[in-house]
């Protein structure tokens, strides 16, 4: 018999994947036969889903089942290891955060898997120029970008994020003044503010930040409470903050009162 989620449509295995990590950062760990149930597949998809998730350090493998990693404020995974972590919501966010920007006008767009996810729907805007220091959003917006777009990239150093950061980098966005930032964030937390965990990056999203009047942050969930080792904005100099309903009350509330505007993405029309 084959595997499928209990009451619904079989999930792909990215899907469960994305579902068994956040079970395991909600509750710390989880046993294999817990998850099984939970996804309603066999016990023997789901270790085959810890070991994959293993490998690119998303959970801790241990017997019987799988913790959450031990993180510190200077830890930085990849961009092929933050890929996977909550596809439904950077898809969501990405396309509010993209309804927010005006045709013909000039955004600048930092690294990250969330603003990757955003550039899928950028792409569709005409008369656009970008400037990134992603090499990803770069080459996807000159592949697929509407033909009227104009996209530039910063040169500098590359990260683990593939970010370009460094002095390079930094003096090309200190002589451009662009209409709106899209900033993605490592985490956001009510006093350490927007922070990352990459020194270089943080100079970097900083000299992003001056140049624009408008900061759209962009942040699912899961960067609620969460403290990299720089600070790059206090939550109040933040124009609006698009997050996902998985956002909950508890952080809703406490945005809502310290950015200029809270949005909470709608899987429906995300998915339109």
């Amino acid at each position: 018999m084959a595997d499928h989620e209990a009451g619904g449509p079989a999930m792909l295995p990215a899907q469960r994947q994305d579902r068994i990590v956040a079970e395991i950062e909600r509750v710390g760990g989880a046993r294999i036969t817990q998850l099984a149930e939970l996804l309603g597949v066999s016990e023997m998809t789901v270790r085959r889903d810890i070991d994959a998730l293993a490998r690119q350090s998303l959970i801790k493998k241990v017997y019987g089942g799988a913790t959450a990693p031990t993180r510190s404020t200077s830890d930085e995974p990849g961009f092929e290891a933050k890929s996977h972590r909550e596809l439904a919501a950077k898809d969501q966010i990405g396309a509010m955060a993209a309804s927010l920007i005006e045709p013909s006008t000039t955004v600048a767009v930092s690294a990250g898997t969330t603003t990757y996810a955003t550039a899928v729907h950028l792409a569709k805007i005409p008369g656009l120029t970008v400037v990134t220091n992603s090499v990803r959003v770069a080459d996807y917006l000159h592949a697929h970008g509407d033909r009227t777009q104009t996209v530039l990239l910063t040169g500098g150093v590359r990260t683990p994020s593939d970010a370009l950061v460094g002095p390079v980098a930094v003096q090309t966005i200190n002589d451009l003044h662009v209409d709106a930032l899209l900033l993605g964030v490592h985490g956001m937390d009510p006093k350490a503010g927007l922070t990352t965990p990459n020194l270089m990056e943080a100079d970097m999203n900083r000299a992003m930040i001056a140049a624009t009047s408008r900061l759209i942050v962009l942040a699912d969930h899961t960067k609620w409470g969460v403290v990299g080792l720089c600070a790059m904005a206090q939550l109040a100099d933040v124009s609006v903050l698009v997050s996902d309903e998985g956002l909950s009350v508890e952080a809703r509330d406490a945005l809502s009162n310290l950015v200029g505007e809270l949005l909470v993405a709608d899987p429906k029309e995300a998915a339109v």
